[in-house]
């Protein structure tokens, strides 16, 4: 993850669908318009429906990384409102 600045982390892996897009949603529009969010979340229903939804959303999904421990970190970029 080291070639995006990340601009904001958000831990959704506390959280079911669909509360992890509602919280991603909400950290999006905290932050600026190209800045990167940095989503931590479970395998199963987050990863297969919190990228679709923020890429409906307009945002641009930019990585979609497997940790050590067996969750993921989404890489989203804001695009304008």
């Amino acid at each position: 993850m080291a070639d995006f600045l990340i601009d904001e982390t958000v831990d959704i892996t506390d959280v079911v669908c669909p509360v992890t897009f509602v919280k991603a949603k909400v950290a999006l529009e905290e932050l600026d318009d190209g800045q990167i969010l940095a989503l931590r979340m479970n395998d199963g229903e987050p990863v297969q429906n919190v990228p679709r939804s923020i890429k409906e959303e307009g945002h641009k999904i930019l990585k979609l990384t497997e940790n050590d421990d067996g969750t993921y970190t989404l890489l989203v970029r804001k695009v304008g409102d």
